[in-house]
């Protein structure tokens, strides 16, 4: 490879694997910079353009050395290992000097600092610049040079309309990075567009980025990348440009040797992958041969490969399932005779997909693609009505491996391919997909937690009666998702008059445990109303926007159901019901056999106990936090000091994967309540919580480990990767505010406070102890991390706030403590007390209390 006019990077032959490289700079003499794009979150920083002349000597050595045998003498190692030396063309010294043939050709100036008057080699050199200049060759041409600077482009605005204007037509390039084996960087010329590349129809092995940053590489990755590095890196080759879902350039890449995606394939360093193999024009079927041969002969990927299905017995081959729910068009769930669950994919077929510019039509809408992508909801309905309920013979055709994540492919799991037949009849898909009628559109309104809607909506269901729906969804055994085909609407369903055990849910506080048989009432629910026809009846609505009502289907009642199957409990909301008889009766059946959720039911006489409080003594528990924001109410905002360590590693993690995988500028769309990633004013990247979108040039963020907040663009933004979520380290900024202290109302006084708060405890390390809990947040008291004074109470003594009388008893010697520091300071007339005792006329009126 060579990195500049001066700097090449030279390897030996391969022996039983890629092998080491060494960077050869070129002794005496000096070329030009190449341009340099800005890193990634410097906004201050600009690209930096080629010096003249830079890239014509970058493209002399090119074309002069890549792929060639050289001969080269170090003459100087630095202290930091840099190698500086001469580089001869040929197997010895007797070839062409590479400096020499520079600087003769005016591409590079000679270091005369460091000349020595008796080095003939230096003297030629000098000599050589000296017949350069006088030709006025290179840059000792006239005219500066200016015309040899490339306008360098590093993005493209708009990438699909770009692929799409060169109409797949072969363009010049070099090949100037090398990813992986499948994903190349080039250099398309005549325009300088600098872009990433993947082959389109093939996948190698990628180098995995881990949690500390390092990569480590699947089997057979470097091996990949070197085979492709080896035969494209830095030569001239023409690619054709052949589609861009999602902002990813496919295309492919001929070398006057070959193709390398057939190579790659033969050699046994990728696998076909279907998805991008539509689009690639040189035929497919060469492809699926060369991967087969590959898989015939064992190598590399495949070294383990055996054939699908041949592993399969016979009972599993072929068996007959009860469909229980329809996936989407391709896919459904089957139970066995052995009750086990089996997802089945239906062989050679692919369901409706999106295609072309309709995904990215609007960001800001969630995309639902049983409803947005068209004819999907067709297709599912059309095996849906055929199919749910009903037994079907499933012949296994073959089981498609798991794949894993890659640069722009997510992760499959394994999968089984089948042919489905019911009643003698194979299970193929509509004609609609490839009719040219207008493709439907499905305007169908989520009000699922949507308060406001669902209280307009709310008369209008209770009015209808019995409505008719289609249960899309089971969360529990008493929480459904419903379509509404007739109001076109999905809505969250409460089943009412009983109460269900409740499924392991994620909280605030942790994962909350799932309660006895909340598992088998769920799975009770599914087999009775997934994805069937239904009927229910709304009678009310909950906080959250979820509906609560009775469901039937063909005549039997979900929540008598459950009752009965000893699965559920009668709620006493359900007294008011045309329903409470029969389910008192079948819970008190269901009791008497103690069966399942009553198994352990015993009843306990009646007795009246009479609670005796006791009220404990303060029992302080001070523990060390970091306070990161005060507030102007004098809320202020903490850490943990000891998750502080956790919350360290986490963010150089989190910035190392920023800085190797820089998010796109403006891809991100923000929501309300959302978490993502911020770039803060100091250029660092940060986790946050969006609270308002105003539009995309304002939007309010929280940064959840510090406690402030503000107001940035949406190019600032980027979505939160999984490992770096609440999940993984919860929000580190708690907010708390003074416990036993008043703030006073007047906006200078209060401006005072808070002024003496940041200045005292803002980003230092304090003791904090818990005294009692509030409506929003916990009142605590802090004390100074070095001294152990109590921060509240030296704000009282200096008459900048008023106390907090609290009643609880175990608190009264505090308060005592701080009540005798206000009277001092008023008797001293500090700060608010300089008038007095403000609050004792009119003090109701004004909002203060004694």
């Amino acid at each position: 490879m060579v990195l500049s006019g001066c700097a090449i990077i030279v390897r030996g032959q391969p022996r039983g694997g890629p092998p080491p490289e060494r960077q050869i700079n070129l002794s005496n003499i000096r070329a030009g910079a190449l341009a340099r794009r800005a890193a990634q979150g410097q906004p201050d920083v600009k690209d930096t353009p080629d010096e003249p002349w830079a890239f014509q000597a970058r493209e002399f050595l090119r074309k002069k050395l890549i792929g060639k045998e050289v001969c080269f003498n170090v003459e100087i190692k630095t202290a930091l290992g840099r190698e500086y030396g001469m580089v001869y063309l040929g197997k010895d010294t007797t070839g062409e000097n590479i400096a020499e043939s520079l600087v003769n050709e005016g591409l590079a100036t000679v270091r005369r600092e460091g000349i020595r008057g008796n080095n003939p080699e230096q003297a030629r050199l000098c000599e050589l610049e000296d017949q350069a200049k006088a030709s006025k060759k290179g840059m000792w041409s006239e005219g500066g040079g200016t015309h040899t600077i490339r306008d360098l482009k590093y993005t493209i605005e708009n990438p699909r309309n770009f692929v799409d204007s060169l109409h797949q037509k072969p363009i010049n390039a070099i090949i100037e990075h090398v990813r992986d084996g499948s994903v190349v960087r080039a250099l398309l010329l005549p325009d300088y567009y600098l872009v990433t590349v993947m082959l389109s129809g093939i996948k190698c092995p990628t180098f995995k980025r881990e949690a500390d940053g390092t990569e480590s590489p699947e089997p057979f990755a470097a091996e990949a990348k070197f085979f492709t590095e080896s035969r494209l890196l830095q030569r001239d080759v023409q690619i054709i440009l052949e589609s861009c879902p999602n902002q990813i350039i496919l295309g492919t890449i001929l070398h006057p040797n070959g193709n390398i995606t057939e190579l790659l394939l033969k050699e046994g360093f990728a696998r076909c992958v279907d998805w991008s193999m539509a689009v690639y024009t040189q035929g497919a079927e060469k492809l699926r041969a060369a991967e087969r041969s590959a898989k015939e002969r064992k190598i590399r990927i495949w070294k383990d490969y055996v054939a699908p299905t041949a592993n399969l017995d016979q009972k599993d081959r072929q068996f007959v399932a009860k469909v229980m729910q329809v996936v989407n068009a391709d896919a459904m769930v089957v139970k066995l005779n052995s009750g086990e669950y089996k997802t089945i994919h239906l062989s050679s077929i692919r369901p409706p997909r999106n295609e072309g510019e309709e995904k990215n039509k609007d960001k800001d809408k969630r995309f639902r693609p049983l409803y947005d992508i068209p004819y999907m909801f067709e297709a599912r309905e059309f095996l849906r009505k055929k199919l749910i309920g009903k037994k079907v013979n499933v012949t296994v055709d073959y089981i498609r491996a798991a794949t894993g994540p890659g640069e722009s492919t997510p992760a499959f799991s394994e999968r089984t391919c089948a042919t489905v037949t019911i009643g003698g009849m194979a299970i193929k898909n509509g004609k609609g997909l490839h009719s040219k009628k207008e493709v439907p559109i499905h305007r169908v309104a989520d009000i699922s937690g949507e308060t406001q809607k669902a209280k307009q909506f709310l008369p209008f269901l209770q009015r209808a009666g019995r409505s008719e729906a289609v249960v899309e969804h089971v969360f529990s055994g008493s929480r459904l998702k419903l379509y509404m085909p007739k109001e076109t609407c999905l809505i969250t369903f409460l089943l009412a008059g009983i109460e269900c055990p409740r499924s392991a849910r994620n909280m605030p506080g942790g994962m909350q445990v799932a309660e006895p048989f909340s598992d088998q009432a769920m799975l009770f629910t599914k087999e009775l109303v997934l994805q069937r026809e239904v009927e229910v009846e709304v009678e009310s609505m909950d906080k959250a926007g979820n509906f609560i009502g009775w469901l039937h289907i063909e005549g039997v009642n979900l929540s008598v159901a459950l009752v009965e199957n000893a699965l559920s409990k009668v709620h006493f909301t359900a007294e008011r019901s045309p329903y409470y008889k029969t389910l008192v009766s079948a819970e008190e059946q269901c009791r008497q056999r103690k069966e399942k959720i009553w198994a352990n039911y015993e009843e306990k006489p009646v007795e009246e106990v009479v609670h005796l409080s006791e009220e404990k003594e303060r029992v302080p528990n001070y523990r060390p936090v970091f306070v990161t924001e005060i507030s102007d109410n004098l809320h202020f905002y903490a850490q943990d000091v000891e998750t502080g360590a956790q919350l360290e590693t986490l963010m150089e993690t989190m910035r190392a994967e920023i800085a190797a995988h820089p998010p796109v500028e403006g891809s991100y769309s923000a929501r309300r309540g959302d978490y993502c990633l911020a770039k803060f004013a100091d250029g660092e990247w940060y986790r946050a919580r969006v609270e308002k979108v105003e539009s995309p040039a304002k939007v309010h963020v929280f940064y959840i480990d510090y406690g402030n907040r503000e107001v940035v663009p949406s190019t600032r933004l980027a979505a939160m990767p999984p490992a770096f979520s609440t999940r993984t380290l919860p929000a580190q900024a708690t907010e708390y505010t003074f416990a036993f202290i008043q703030v006073p109302l007047d906006e200078d006084a209060r401006a005072d406070v808070v002024d003496c708060i940041v200045r005292d405890i803002q980003n230092t390390q304090c003791m904090m102890n818990i005294e009692y809990s509030g409506a929003s947040c916990p009142h605590v008291s802090i004390q100074f991390g070095d001294t152990k004074e109590d921060v509240g109470l030296g704000l009282v003594k200096e008459g900048l706030v008023m106390v907090d009388v609290r009643k609880e008893k175990h608190l009264q010697k505090i308060v005592t403590e701080y009540l005798n520091s206000q009277e001092s300071a008023k008797s001293a007339r500090l700060n608010i007390w300089r008038y007095g005792d403000f609050r004792a006329d009119d003090a109701d009126e004004f909002g203060y209390r004694r």
